[in-house]
């Protein structure tokens, strides 16, 4: 019942899995670890650090006894600017391998699907079990990019969402008067 925990049948599972992919499954397989890693580091980076950058930014605004002049105008921006480049830094990198995967599943459509006309070509026929392989390797890897896409869409739009109300936030922290 519990053969799926054995780490033998998930790595052979895993594997198969793989190999009806095709190399452009492998590629989506690595471009979406990479987009997790990023996505991870972005949530634990709203978890806390935000919090001490903002913090920071708050604390060189208070050390300061000018807060009119023009100088004063242009420190604010650097320091709103500052934690900001920190709130959003990588979301251009994840939006990106968002962007990359469903064209990644795209190629494995298209070699898949060479890969059916191919062995048509070559029997003469169009015989089901022989273009299984290649009708696997159009349609996984399709499902993959879609999902690996779906899934970061979701996390940069949050992101996106946390980097603006950040900015109002500590725009308003940093009263001038």
């Amino acid at each position: 019942m519990l053969e799926f925990l054995n780490p033998t049948i998930a790595w052979d599972a895993l594997n198969d899995f793989l190999n009806a992919g095709g190399f452009v499954l492998r590629a989506i397989m690595v471009v979406t670890f990479f987009m997790w890693a990023l996505i991870v580091e972005r949530m634990m980076y709203w978890s806390g650090a935000h919090s001490g950058v903002a913090k920071r930014a708050q604390r060189a605004w208070a050390a300061r006894s000018d807060h009119q002049s023009w100088y004063a105008h242009a420190v604010r921006e650097k320091l709103i600017s500052e934690a900001m480049l920190e709130a959003s830094r990588f979301n251009n990198v994840i939006r990106a391998l968002v962007a990359v995967t469903p064209l990644l599943g795209l190629l494995g459509t298209v070699t898949g699907m060479v890969q059916v006309f191919d062995v048509m070509a070559v029997t003469g026929s169009s015989n089901a079990r022989l273009m299984a392989a290649g009708i696997s390797k159009a349609t996984i890897p399709t499902m993959a990019g879609l999902v690996a896409s779906l899934s970061g869409l979701i996390f940069i739009n949050t992101f996106d969402r946390n980097v603006q109300k950040a900015s109002h936030r500590i725009s308003d922290d940093l009263l001038i008067g």
